[in-house]
């Protein structure tokens, strides 16, 4: 088809404003997909998705509309994900587009990924097409939101479309809109074939299949390509359209998004932001904009069963497959035997992995409470080390200084949470940055905050104090030096490896004493005392111990002398002393959880 003719767009909104209900009605209105066909979410095909309401891979598909001018146009729509541990699959997305539609609640109005993804179109010269989604419901405020619309974009208010995804109601209006303002690509034909890969996932028979954004040239299905982050070089084994299956053809145009079956084994070798190009012609630079993408959070996955080691790494090798973004290694533990370091992109991202793993794989897991990475500059040779995991910290006495890394955070809530937000950032050690007013009762709150601060549970404190009306968003502003010590738990006067943790210095003993009284709780009584401490280096800093089950050695003794009651209860001190010398204690799954649970109560 004519370039004049392409229009390539995404949706763009926070989690549950109807993005993916909105492309679902699109492909509707466009004929793609048949009624017998159709089902919420189609592009959303993997469970997880449905159940959480949550776009996690992007995909694509190609529609063809008629206007009303009477010309067919190709659409090609990216949908991405919404969800903020997801950004820069969100950006590599947003590089294969000219459009965007910016799809904001009725009920709730503009919020924070909203407005991070609207950053991110706007960086990369999005034409935006605003519209109000959920105008069926009785809270809906179409008319303000599009205020708040116009007061944050410059779009006028009567250019905003108010629609309902669930109804189908305006739905042409929006093909309209995308045919007239979005333009078409600008590509060159005749050059060299560059494409973007704004995603992949793997494929046991095809091998690793590059969803493609094709800029310039055009790609014939028996021509060789190359990856330019890697020079990788292979012969396509299919290169085709989304429709929404795929559906191969013989040859990939500029301006056109489609995907290259290649043939290749892992996913590591074709990234998401690479550029592909032809190995006989090559191109003389890549696409600007590529990075390999950074694991923030670090987890420890055990298998609850020994033997299902082996099970648990073949699992992890086949999610990493379909998912570049995981890393793991493995590491041991004298509490919970063989497992592996996994590091993930945030929380969410850790969450998604630990419920696929459980159920497409059928294992069951104990996660170690999530870490971060920090840099540590050692005390005489000021060699700087990366640490992902508390256990590997060295000795106090050898290190000048820990760094931690921080985050740019906005939030975004109604005015009356002000001093609830403020309170929860600044007892996170958060430093109060700034403020705006996008729309009014409405108030944005930019924080500088530490990542191990944001990690277990801020979200839902966050969530909780502002009755679900807040919103967050999140990204990388470097590592600083900060008090940062270790604190390890012994039981039985044994260094736990999995419960140790890295903690700021003002916090540790409070952090200590609620942890102690914590797992005092939860392990289970033995026939011996059990000494459980928390210390930060040699010293302790809080103790607690689970009483001895003790068998009533008296209860025989009616009466006669003391001397006799008391020759009873020392025998058995000694063979509780004997016990405590040679027994040992099996801390419990939830005592692991327990360390998720340590925020201000």
């Amino acid at each position: 088809m004519e370039q004049t003719h392409i229009r390539n767009f995404c949706i763009i909104a926070h989690i549950d404003h109807g993005k993916s209900t909105l492309a679902d009605r699109l492909l509707q209105a466009t004929g793609t997909i048949t009624e017998r066909e159709m089902q919420e979410q189609v592009l959303d095909d993997m469970d997880l998705e449905r159940e959480k309401g949550v776009t996690i891979k992007a995909s694509a598909v190609r529609m063809n509309y008629t206007s009303q001018d009477g010309q067919t146009y190709e659409m090609n729509l990216i949908d991405t994900p919404g969800h903020v541990d997801f950004a820069y699959e969100v950006s590599r997305a947003l590089q294969g587009c000219e459009g965007a539609i910016l799809v904001v609640d009725a009920t709730q109005g503009i919020e924070a990924q909203t407005l991070a993804n609207l950053y991110l179109a706007i960086e990369a010269d999005l034409e935006l097409i605003p519209v109000v989604n959920k105008i069926d419901l009785p809270a809906a405020l179409p008319e303000e939101v599009a205020e708040e619309v116009e007061n944050i974009t410059g779009i006028s208010a009567e250019d905003v479309i108010p629609i309902s995804a669930k109804t189908g109601a305006n739905i042409v209006q929006v093909l309209e809109a995308v045919v007239r303002k979005v333009p078409p690509p600008h590509s060159d034909p005749q050059a060299p074939f560059r494409a973007l890969v704004f995603d992949s996932h793997y494929d046991s028979y095809k091998g690793v299949i590059a969803y493609v954004r094709v800029f310039d040239g055009e790609l014939d299905k028996r021509q060789w390509i190359r990856m330019m982050s890697n020079d990788v070089e292979v012969e396509p084994i299919e290169i085709g359209i989304f429709s929404p299956a795929m559906k191969p053809v013989d040859k990939l145009t500029a301006g056109e998004v489609g995907y290259i079956a290649t043939g290749l084994k892992t996913v590591r070798e074709c990234r998401v932001g690479d550029t592909i190009t032809q190995r006989d012609r090559p191109a003389a630079e890549p696409l600007p904009g590529y990075e390999s993408v950074k694991p923030m959070v670090f987890a420890g996955f055990y298998p609850t069963e020994g033997e299902d080691y082996t099970l648990l790494k073949d699992a992890l090798e086949r999610l990493q497959l379909n998912d570049a973004a995981l890393v793991f290694e493995p590491e041991t533990s004298t509490a919970l035997n063989f497992g592996f370091r996994c590091g993930f992109l945030g929380l969410f991202h850790m969450e998604i992995i630990q419920e696929r793993l459980e159920r497409e794989y059928d294992l069951d897991l104990v996660a170690t409470a999530p870490s971060v990475r920090y840099e540590v500059v050692m005390a005489h040779t000021d060699e700087v080390r990366i640490i992902d995991s508390p256990a590997d910290l060295p000795d106090e006495g050898t290190i000048q200084e820990i760094r931690e890394p921080w985050m740019h955070v906005q939030i975004f809530m109604p005015e009356e949470y002000y001093g609830v937000v403020m309170d929860l950032a600044i007892k996170r050690r958060g430093e109060f940055i700034g403020q705006e007013y996008p729309a009014p009762g409405r108030v944005v709150l930019k924080f500088d905050l530490p990542l191990s601060e944001i990690i277990i549970d801020f979200y839902d404190k966050l969530k909780s104090g502002t009755r679900g009306y807040a919103s967050m968003d999140y990204e990388f502003a470097g590592y600083r030096a900060s008090k940062l010590v270790k604190l390890d738990v012994l039981v039985a006067k044994v260094p736990v490896d999995a419960l140790a943790m890295i903690v700021h210095e003002d916090d540790a003993y409070h952090r200590g004493q609620k942890l102690v009284t914590q797992l005092r709780k939860l392990i289970p009584r033995q026939m011996f005392e059990v000494p459980i401490q928390a210390a930060t280096g040699k010293r302790v800093i809080s103790r607690a111990n689970v009483k001895a089950l003790r068998k009533d050695v008296l209860a025989k003794c009616y009466g006669g002398d003391i001397t006799r009651k008391r020759k009873l209860l020392e025998k058995q001190k000694k063979g509780k002393k004997r016990m405590k010398m040679i027994g040992n204690v099996e801390v419990p799954q939830e005592a692991f959880m327990a360390v998720l649970k340590l925020g201000d109560d």
